[in-house]
């Protein structure tokens, strides 16, 4: 169902903005949020797993477009010094809704059922169609391009890459990698899918995505940072609930309310970013708010198994504050120095690699965790030694408080099974520490991406809006 949405939503996520220029950008949006609205309710009425699966990818297909579109009309209808604050209203979605999301779904499914977090989108969808009919229109320099150019080659090759790869992702850890002969076809694939889209928009006259806008540093570094943030963001936002209802029990409901600061974190650091983003370095805050992120994820590595929820409290809190405050300045820097007509296809592109990034984020983290987790239980089983005389000290005492209640033979092969129960929960602490620890050292190597952007220049003349 996950794997369904996400690849029909990658596929249309680069190709959005030659979509706007076929269809005029205010039609195909209003488009999408209705195909968005009508198969949110198919989802809801679904009476089979195949219908909802074949409900899943309209509803990724038309929210593929939803995020590029909304980002490059805010680009191109504020003048560069008011970007800040229009992208941190932005940000408000990208970071704090799927934070939200999975504590306002749990609470629905609990209480009603599943169907209603596909209904809610209803009211919410008619709304935006409403305002966007009101209120938005074509701006005069979009360029409309014929059907008859359509790029056909290039969309079939960007179908198997993305569809490819993200097969490979979610089932990845799965069916064991590359030891799968399904795994190694999807990598066989998905480097055919990506090499042959690379060189057919290269040469094609008409092509499907410009990746000729990768020339412009400011927006390649950008990429290759979102990239990794994406991949930062998804992956701690998997793995702490993980950790939540595994280690310390936590029902899933409960996982989803111990990671609410995070969204309020990011709510209130998009307000200050958003007002200090033009009197601050852009380069200054990203390193900054990487740093913060890699210092919250070294507090979450310090975690052991009798840590109160008031001490994941502030950590929370900071990876939120951190994630929110690094979006703001990227997305301007990246897109700073381009011109407006470029704006459409950055936004794609841009928004692609962020899910790209969150995808490979999951996958990694995911099996980051249990491959360590296999590798400490294999360290750590040492220890069970008849040698080790702190081992037989505490296997002698759960066998005298068991003796009581069950015998001594019983209590013999009982507190085995403790030990080893103990043993497997220590096994995978360390793999979970060991994950957020790892995710400092991707922080350090943002901050330090982030001094490859070049300083974007404040406008010297009137900007015309739209």
């Amino acid at each position: 169902m996950l794997t369904s949405y996400l690849v029909s939503n990658a596929i249309i996520l680069p190709a959005t903005n030659w979509l706007g220029q076929l269809f005029g950008r205010k039609r195909f949006l209003i488009s999408c949020i209705l195909l968005f609205t009508f198969a949110s309710a198919l989802c809801g009425i679904a009476g089979s797993l195949g219908f909802l699966i074949m409900a899943r990818v309209l509803q990724g297909a038309a929210g593929g477009a939803l995020q590029p579109i909304s980002q490059a009309v805010l680009m191109e209808s504020f003048p560069p010094e008011k970007r800040g604050m229009a992208m941190a209203v932005f940000t408000m979605g990208i970071v704090v809704a799927p934070i939200l999301g999975p504590t306002i779904g749990g609470w629905l499914t609990y209480n009603y059922s599943w169907r209603w977090v596909f209904y809610i989108n209803l009211p919410i969808g008619i709304l935006a169609v409403i305002l966007i009919h009101a209120f938005l229109e074509d701006p005069p320099y979009l360029k409309r391009v014929s059907a008859a150019n359509i790029d056909y080659l290039g969309f079939g090759f960007l179908s198997l890459w993305l569809a490819s790869l993200q097969i490979m992702l979610d089932k990845g850890q799965e069916l064991d990698w590359f030891s799968s002969k399904m795994i190694v076809w999807c990598a066989v694939l998905s480097t055919v899918g990506f090499v042959g889209f690379i060189v057919r928009e290269l040469l094609t006259r008409f092509p499907l995505v410009d990746l000729r806008i990768l020339k412009n540093r400011n927006f390649a570094v950008g990429s290759l940072l979102i990239l990794l943030v994406g991949a930062l963001l998804y992956g701690t936002t998997a793995i702490l609930p993980l950790f939540l209802q595994n280690l310390l029990n936590y029902t899933a409901l409960a996982a989803g309310l111990a990671m609410t600061p995070r969204g309020i974190g990011a709510f209130l650091a998009t307000i200050v970013v958003g007002r200090i983003a033009g009197h601050i370095s852009n380069r200054a805050l990203i390193i900054v708010s990487c740093l913060l992120f890699g210092y919250a994820c070294f507090e979450l590595g310090n975690i052991n198994l009798q840590v109160a929820p008031g001490n994941l409290l502030w950590p929370i809190i900071l990876s939120g504050v951190g994630a929110a405050s690094i979006f703001v300045p990227l997305t301007t820097s990246a897109m700073g120095t381009l011109s407006r007509e470029q704006m459409g296809n950055a936004a794609g592109i841009f928004n692609l690699m962020r899910n790209i990034g969150g995808s490979i984020g999951i996958a990694m983290i995911t099996t980051l965790v249990t491959r360590h987790a296999q590798a400490s239980q294999a360290a750590l089983v040492w220890h069970m030694s008849k040698f080790n005389f702190n081992f037989q000290q505490q296997l002698a005492h759960i066998q005298s408080a068991l003796a009581n209640n069950t015998g001594n033979w019983a209590a013999t092969k009982k507190s085995l099974a403790v030990l080893y129960g103990i043993l497997q929960q220590q096994s995978a602490l360390l793999s979970y520490v060991y994950g957020f620890r790892f995710c400092v050292l991707v922080c350090l190597v943002c901050a330090a991406l982030a001094l490859l952007f070049k300083k974007v220049a404040k406008p010297t003349g009137p900007v015309a809006v739209h």
